[in-house]
């Protein structure tokens, strides 16, 4: 079976450094170009040293100048657009694994999905995903409850996230929310806010050390309590699902996936 040569754009960064060296050990993979902003103090650095592996004779660059079957994008939010563009001229399937994207973006990658396959998710890890298919079997069984369901979503981060709540408790909230109805979203309590609402969803963004991630969804009955949770213990899980990604979008028809479709989770368990 013929390899996959992909791009990393955001190769510098934590998860792209880790994706280079998921892929350089992967068959199914070829590391063909790496890829970061223009001005960056890293460019022409070997992208297997930068990933602290066997040098790979691929340097970090600011432009994609060799062929590839596939981009993935692991870096922050003002930088998505520049890849986008990239891979639009040149009809390029594209991984999206960077989060805390504007509107704006978001609505162009719904737009560019009409020309070139796009994999975009919230978080790349098959624990998260099949955790979301649970947080929706859960909201639904719950949905009319006669006592009512307080849902409180925790998350737990590294201290040098930018954005908050994550995007993927922002989107356990929307799988909750589109089945059981809440309206409001609370971020944080202080003071004296009285007594809780209904139809409302609590978000709780810690910061703390190098914590790769942590989600725990939280329905709260009178008498009792169930709490859904998954932890990463590192950020291999996220370059794993991003490199599997990659394999599911190279050789799709145009559209807007989900780690769902790539992780078959779009059928009823």
């Amino acid at each position: 079976m013929t390899s996959h040569r992909i791009a990393i754009h955001g190769a510098a960064g934590r998860m792209g450094q880790r994706v280079i060296a998921l892929a350089a050990a992967d068959a199914d993979f070829v590391v063909a170009a790496a890829l970061e902003r223009s001005g960056h103090p890293e460019l022409n650095t070997d992208a297997g040293v930068l990933a602290g592996i066997k040098p790979l004779d691929v340097p970090l660059a600011s432009r994609l100048e060799t062929s590839v079957d596939a981009v993935i994008d692991f870096s922050l939010p003002e930088a998505t657009a520049a890849v986008l563009d990239t891979c639009l001229e040149r009809r390029l399937p594209l991984v999206i694994a960077t989060t805390g994207l504007s509107q704006t973006i978001e609505r162009r990658l719904v737009d560019a999905a009409t020309q070139i396959p796009v994999v975009w998710a919230a978080n790349m890890s098959l624990a998260v995903n099949l955790l979301m298919k649970l947080t929706e079997i859960a909201a639904r069984a719950l949905r009319d409850h006669s006592s009512g369901v307080d849902v409180e979503i925790v998350e737990r981060h590294h201290r040098f996230k930018q954005d908050a709540p994550s995007g993927t408790a922002l989107r356990f909230g929307e799988i909750v929310r589109g089945i059981m109805g809440q309206v409001r979203e609370q971020h944080g309590r202080h003071g004296r806010p009285g007594p809780r609402p209904a139809g409302e969803i609590g978000y709780h963004a810690l910061r703390v050390g190098d914590d790769p991630g942590q989600h725990t969804i939280v329905f709260g009955l009178l008498g009792e309590t169930i709490e859904l949770r998954v932890a990463a213990t590192s950020r291999d899980c996220y370059a794993a699902g991003a490199l599997q990604a990659a394999r599911f979008v190279v050789g799709r028809p145009p559209g807007l996936y989900r780690m769902s479709d790539v992780l078959a989770l779009t059928a009823d368990l």
